[in-house]
């Protein structure tokens, strides 16, 4: 049985999402269909690869990821496949699937070419459905497109590191509806800059010198609960799939605000390290 994951930016309000469940089940009866995500920000690439990268490693090998965002093809806006650690991702070559091949490197990467043998305006639903049902029923990725080697990169995806490795700078990559903010430093590549010495984290005009691993280690639970202040304090940690992370403890952006609308924190804006020797 064919497992199917959807990641787009259709939202659920107009008809694509059910159209292109509907085409699925048309073209693989007993497949399984599974949402990760309809509320991607729309055209926002890397919302959608934060999002891919951190979902797919939970599904089985032979998991066909279909991923809907930035989709409309043109001639710097290829659709591609991609096989990876048995694992299947189709999408368009805008940088998705990058951060993925930042940590594992891809088997097969092909730039699909059916498109002469569909008919529509609608690519996930006219061209990406033919090519996941091409893969559930066995076929190869060389069948429906021609081998390339490398994939677009997402700008600004990897930290950058000053010369004398005092200073790592990274960017925000996704803000989640608790109104936390991730940025793009993961904990292994902070630790490697690191190397055990002492750090500030500089965000606005807030300093952090501890990095959390859970969201209640702030609390000192000694404190009688009624005498305890803790919702809302501002702290820093690795999140569960280890990147940095900006939040606000129990935080509630609907009422008293989040991380990023307290900080004044958007999509790209810069987080940084500053590292000293002892």
């Amino acid at each position: 049985m064919a497992i199917v994951t959807l990641t787009t930016d259709f939202g659920m309000k107009a008809h694509f999402v059910g159209a292109v469940k509907g085409a699925l089940h048309s073209e693989i009866p007993d497949v399984t269909i599974v949402d990760v995500s309809h509320n991607i920000s729309p055209f926002s690439v890397i919302e959608a690869a934060y999002i891919t990268q951190n979902a797919f490693r939970s599904f089985p090998k032979g998991t066909i990821h279909i991923i809907g965002v930035d989709s409309e093809l043109n001639p710097e806006n290829k659709h591609i496949a991609m096989a990876l650690n048995g694992h299947f991702f189709i999408c368009a070559n805008n940088g998705i699937l990058s951060m993925i091949c930042l940590e594992t490197t891809p088997d097969h990467i092909v730039e699909i070419n059916i498109h002469d043998k569909v008919v529509g305006s609608f690519p996930v639903l006219d061209v990406f459905v033919k090519v996941a049902a091409h893969i559930a029923r066995g076929g190869t990725l060389e069948i429906i497109g021609k081998t390339i080697e490398q994939i677009k990169p997402i700008k600004n995806l990897a930290p950058f590191v000053s010369s004398d490795q005092s200073q790592l700078i990274g960017n925000v990559i996704f803000i989640d509806r608790y109104d936390n903010v991730i940025t793009n430093i993961k904990k292994r590549f902070f630790e490697s800059i690191q190397k055990g010495r002492r750090f500030e984290i500089l965000v606005r005009n807030k300093r952090f010198k501890k990095i959390y691993t859970n969201y209640s280690d702030i609390v000192d639970f000694s404190i009688p609960l009624q005498n305890r202040n803790d919702e809302g304090r501002a702290m820093v940690v690795f999140n569960s799939s280890e990147y940095l992370e900006i939040a606000m403890y129990k935080s509630n952006k609907y009422t008293v605000g989040g991380a990023s609308s307290l900080m004044g924190l958007d999509m790209m804006d810069s987080v940084t390290v500053q590292f000293f020797e002892d």
